[in-house]
């Protein structure tokens, strides 16, 4: 038993040693830059699975997004498949260091933002209203710029480490399409 136990340990650590860096896409292009891809009128499709994978929600998302130096702000506006309708303001800010940070009125805390490459990996709790009761749950979102006006989000919810479910976006910039 005890072996058993050393063992799954050292699995676990050295599975945490191998994890997957946002500077692995640092020379991946094309180059996502914040203030350059949210600025202006975007929109989203997207759905949340479940840990058994199945589609839970689908949903649209509308955002308006603009930068004031080093501030951005990303008004998003959700429509879910069941009629219902939410709404979530990002606000950005770049630090000196080239990292970011996000606040949202759900959000507890702030979120961090790393970009390398054509990536960006947020970090953050969401207080997320469940059976009546609000839950903090876990975001990892790792998203990945495409083309120049398409970006893919996937993001892990998870609570106490047990996965949640998965939310699966794609980002499409509405003004100034390029040919990609």
């Amino acid at each position: 038993m005890i072996r058993l136990f050393i063992v799954l340990s050292l699995s676990l650590v050295l599975a945490g040693c191998a994890a997957v860096s946002v500077d692995d896409y640092r020379d991946d292009a094309p180059e996502l830059v914040l203030e350059e891809y949210f600025d202006g009128e975007l929109i989203a499709h997207g759905l949340f699975v479940d840990r058994f994978g199945r589609v839970q929600r689908r949903f649209v998302v509308t955002i308006d997004a603009w930068w004031e130096g080093n501030v951005g702000t990303l008004d998003e506006r959700f429509h879910y498949d069941d009629g219902t309708t939410d709404r979530r303001v990002w606000t950005l800010r770049r630090l000196p260091d080239g990292t970011y940070n996000g606040r949202a009125a759900d959000v507890a805390g702030v979120g961090r933002i790393q970009v390398a490459g054509n990536t960006m990996r947020l970090r953050y709790t969401l207080m997320q209203p469940i059976g009546g009761r609000v839950w903090n749950v876990s975001m990892d979102d790792w998203m990945h710029l495409i083309d120049n006006d398409t970006l893919v989000n996937r993001t892990r919810m998870s609570k106490f480490g047990i996965t949640l479910g998965h939310v699966i976006v794609q980002f499409r910039r509405l003004d100034g399409e390029s040919d990609g």
